[in-house]
């Protein structure tokens, strides 16, 4: 572990690093416990498995930009530590499975060779930032959105004001109004716009989301400024740390607290921390994000007669030309988001002739390559069939959307992976017309939770169970309806029927029966939903759910060869916080310290950060002392107050003007109402080193009394 110490040249990633490795030796000990390590552990990418004893590493790449030596590092570091398989998500990152946890550090510091991180991949964080993946490339639209999503990225990672949320918050950028990013279902998403000066921006949706209650999201701007983006992220961020949820985890994301508090209240907290902003506008760099250096010219490749239908519908469905003249975009089917690494340094090898060296995972779990000629097409599709990546049927009704499942996810309750590939060969065997229709969506999750979206799809399933017999019978929830509208509008998928999982592929027979025999030749599948109602679909598919007709093999799920059972751990989606009274005041003296360095650095913003979080922390460990949890920030220092200030047991210290302050919450919450500069970043920092140092005294004499 000691060479990547010399051997990587930034020392914030150095220090995370050894850090990470500190705490695991720590943990390993007994010296930190296993909820706090946890939470720790998950904001670097660090996730555990359904196994016992391995990690998943999700590692993270904004956007989905990969390079071809970055690939080829993550398969190297996926032989060496892992299972030898890279996993593309639907958040656009990679990830690499059966990682021994004591191995995770020096696995970090491969990948951080090639500029790679971890850090935030995973926790109560600011996750992978999307976008479109045609972004930079796609005819229509009105800019590149790829350096906001990249600005995004750098400005939030490591960022105090969004390491230890109550959840995770998701980011999406769009490059048109088709919305291939779905900002409808984000917590934040960003639709690019140009004012009547063609002055860049954006329309925002704020409060969208999945998981087990769909949330379709708000739009809040018609048009924000491109130089207010970050400033406005900034400021909501502040408001769902300071009042999300961090008891329920079931009810601690952004959409609920839009719920609770409601639209407008949101929306005016905002505004309030406007003022505590390390920027109120910030600049995006444009350049970046630099166009690649495009490919070698190269001579047409001839395509063999057995492959000459194979060819043209590659061409139709997975080539796509860019907006600039001459090139095209090829996307790449990837079965189920797993490639093997000897199969992804093949790929690597293959492409590089013909394609620039800029890959992008796509958010159905797929690749696009770039700047590829005309030329170049025949070239490449005999190298990419050698290799089985030229499967027609790019983004259509034959390229389904999966999860992990209880392949292994602890939330898994059925095998989403196993199914997907058979769901793929009914239509590839008996429609292969729907190879051509990529305005019908099929996507699977293993759980309700909705990882691989399948709230979003027309035609979605997800892993559950029903009982027939005494015995528990592998299941899935069958959704129907769901989908894009486009300009931030969208559709969440309605639930029709539970049915064996076994019996999947016969749902899929009857809804596209039905769908090809009754609707017009020009109707949509929305349309056509709507014309038809939920109830047709329910009584459509009533017989396929009949369990008075069950067989032996449909007590067994797909890929499985043993009787099913529901085996679900404990998610690991965001850290669990922990409530003990120790360690939180032990995390306040690390934060102190943090705050310190901060200052010391003249990183007045974040020392300010810093210290809040030393107040919120300290008031929470003595408030435990009392048995009192709070499951908000907000609530912790109105807590505070009731029980100790408006007492008498606690006299708070002279603060800013010199005089006691009335309430604790006054004290704390002179963050939002103070630019970020020395003079206040010296006085909030003093006051929350001398609050801590007097509860920290106080809790001791009481141990002695």
């Amino acid at each position: 572990m000691q060479s990547f110490r010399t051997e990587l040249e930034n020392p914030i990633v150095v220090k995370d690093i050894i850090d990470l490795e500190q705490k695991i030796r720590a943990f390993r000990e007994g010296k930190i416990h296993d909820e706090k390590f946890r939470s720790l552990r998950l904001a670097r990418g660090v996730y555990g498995q359904r196994q016992p004893g391995v990690q998943m590493i999700r590692i993270k790449l904004p956007f989905g930009k990969v390079s071809f030596q970055q690939v080829l590092r993550i398969a190297d570091v996926a032989d060496e530590y892992g299972s030898g398989n890279l996993h593309l998500t639907t958040r656009q990152d990679i990830q690499v499975h059966y990682v021994s946890l004591d191995r995770s550090p020096q696995l970090w510091a491969e990948l951080e060779r090639d500029d790679i991180t971890l850090r935030e991949a995973c926790g109560n964080t600011v996750r992978n930032v999307t976008a479109s993946p045609d972004a930079g490339i796609n005819a229509d639209e009105l800019f590149d959105v790829t350096p906001y999503a990249h600005a995004v990225f750098k400005y939030f990672l490591r960022n105090p004001i969004c390491q230890e949320m109550g959840r995770k918050f998701k980011i999406a950028f769009s490059a048109t109004d088709k919305d291939t990013a779905f900002t409808y279902i984000h917590d934040l998403g960003f639709i690019p716009r140009l004012n009547e000066n063609a002055e860049r921006g954006f329309k925002v949706m704020l409060g969208g989301g999945l998981g087990a209650q769909p949330f379709l999201a708000n739009v809040v701007h018609e048009f924000l400024p491109e130089n207010k983006v970050i400033p406005y992220i900034e400021s909501l961020l502040r408001v769902f740390d300071r009042y999300g949820e961090r008891t329920n985890r079931n009810k601690a994301r952004l959409k609920y607290l839009v719920q609770k508090l409601g639209l407008e209240e949101v929306l005016r907290l905002i505004d309030e921390e406007l003022t505590a902003n390390k920027y109120k506008t910030y600049e995006i760099n444009l350049e970046a994000i630099s166009l690649p250096v495009l490919p070698e010219p190269v001579a047409e490749a001839a395509i063999s007669d057995a492959d000459a239908v194979h060819y043209q519908q590659w061409l139709d469905t997975n080539v796509v030309p860019q907006k600039q003249e001459g090139f095209y975009g090829v996307y790449v089917k990837v079965p189920i988001g797993d490639i093997k690494t000897d199969r992804a340094r093949k790929l690597i090898a293959a492409v590089r002739p013909f394609v620039a060296d800029d890959i992008r995972i796509t958010i159905n779990q797929g690749l696009l390559l770039k700047f590829v000629s005309k030329e170049a097409l025949s070239g490449l599709f005999n190298s990419l069939n050698v290799l089985d990546f030229a499967t027609p049927g790019f983004d259509s009704l034959g390229d389904i959307t999966t999860c992990p499942g209880t392949d292994t996810c602890n939330l898994g309750i059925s095998n989403s992976m196993s199914l997907s590939l058979v769901l793929e060969k009914v239509i590839f065997d008996e429609y292969p017309d729907f190879i051509y229709d990529k305005d019908i969506k099929i996507k699977i999750s293993g759980c309700m939770n909705s990882c691989s979206q399948h709230g979003l799809a027309h035609i979605g399933f997800h892993g559950s169970s029903v009982k027939a017999n005494g015995k528990v019978v592998p299941a899935v929830q069958v959704l129907i309806g769901g989908g894009t509208v486009g300009s931030g509008l969208g559709r969440a998928a309605e639930r029709v029927i539970k049915v064996p999982t076994k019996r999947a592929p016969d749902v899929l027979r009857a809804i596209l029966d039905d769908f090809s025999s009754n609707s017009p030749a020009e109707q949509s599948f929305h349309a056509y939903y709507d014309e038809k109602g939920k109830d047709h679909f329910y009584q459509l598919l009533k017989p396929v759910g009949d369990l008075s007709t069950l067989q032996d093999h449909e007590y067994v799920d797909w890929g499985h060869e043993e009787t099913f059972q529901t085996a679900i751990g404990v998610g690991e989606c965001a850290g669990v916080v922990i409530d003990l009274v120790a360690t939180l005041l032990l995390e306040g003296e690390e934060k102190l310290q943090w705050a310190e360095e901060a200052f010391a650095n003249e990183s007045w913003s974040d020392a300010i950060y810093h210290s809040y979080s030393v107040f919120v922390n300290t008031a929470k460990a003595l408030l435990l002392d009392k048995g009192i949890n709070s499951s908000t920030q907000i609530g912790i220092l109105r807590e505070f107050d009731a029980h100790y200030v408006d007492t008498a047991e606690v006299v708070l210290s002279s603060a800013f003007n010199g005089e006691a302050a009335s309430t604790f919450s006054e004290l704390v919450l002179q963050i939002n109402k103070n630019e970020p500069a020395a003079e206040f970043a010296t006085a909030y920092l003093q006051q929350a080193k001398e609050f801590y140092l007097q509860m920290s005294v106080r809790r001791e004499e009481q141990f002695k009394s």
